[in-house]
């Protein structure tokens, strides 16, 4: 903004005083004409600067209304392949897979209780009390259901929300071992390039720059991680009190 000042500043001095060598110096003959010139160069200067500073507004504007749907989107991968994991002890690795397992996959829903017995011990050769835990199986509910109830558009989650060019988000699961254990991770992803295809070029590359709390970080958009346990993504807390549409 600062720069911008200045730079006002600068035309508007230039233009005073290239008016007062006008008068000054040229014939009267020829002042009509650059009259004429200077309008059109200060229309040409006031569209530039009105550009330089509505551009970023504007930016701002699209990106977070097109981020809010790419995270969206995201959300309902990451819920879906959870899901999938409670159920099979792994994340889907594809999404055909993880359509067909939201279409017929079912939760087993249980409660758990204590209890205790009484159990002859050998070694004190008594009747003993031992506590113990019962799981009752209550029934099954779908995923579908659970996740998504009447709206079907988890058959659409892989679509990147305003792409150009029909692209899909890139999604891979995996095994890694952490502190002894194997674990199972998965990613979902989409460059920003991508969802603002048809941004200004200078402001995309500053939005692939950012590093901060505030931003969406990197040159993606992301959720999950195949090198690290965990299922968060690397938007800011902003876009999870947005509300889906």
């Amino acid at each position: 903004m600062l720069n911008l000042i200045l730079i006002v500043v600068l035309i508007c001095l230039v233009t005073i005083g290239l008016v007062f060598l006008i008068d000054r110096f040229l014939p009267q003959k020829v002042k009509p004409v650059l009259v004429i010139l200077f309008g059109i160069l200060s229309i040409y200067l006031g569209f530039k600067i009105y550009d330089s500073i509505n551009a970023p507004i504007e930016f701002n504007k699209v990106r977070n209304e097109r981020f809010t749907q790419v995270i969206n989107k995201l959300k309902d991968i990451r819920d879906s392949q959870e899901a999938y994991k409670t159920v099979n002890g792994k994340y889907a690795g594809d999404f055909e897979s993880l359509i067909k397992f939201i279409d017929t996959g079912n939760y087993t829903i249980t409660t758990q209780r204590d209890s205790s017995f009484m159990r002859y011990d050998r070694v004190y050769q008594i009747e003993m009390q031992q506590d113990t835990i019962i799981i009752d199986t209550l029934g099954t509910v779908q995923v579908k259901d659970s996740l998504f109830g009447a709206d079907d558009r988890y058959k659409t989650m892989m679509n990147v929300p305003y792409a150009q060019n029909n692209e899909k988000f890139e999604m891979k699961a995996d095994i890694i071992e952490k502190s002894g254990y194997n674990a199972p991770v998965f990613e979902a992803k989409v460059k920003k390039e991508v969802v603002l295809y048809d941004q200004p070029a200078d402001l995309l590359e500053k939005e692939k720059s950012y590093q901060s709390v505030e931003e969406v970080n990197g040159t993606e958009i992301k959720v999950g991680s195949l090198t690290e346990v965990s299922t968060n993504g690397n938007w800011p807390p902003i876009y999870d009190r947005k509300k889906k549409n």
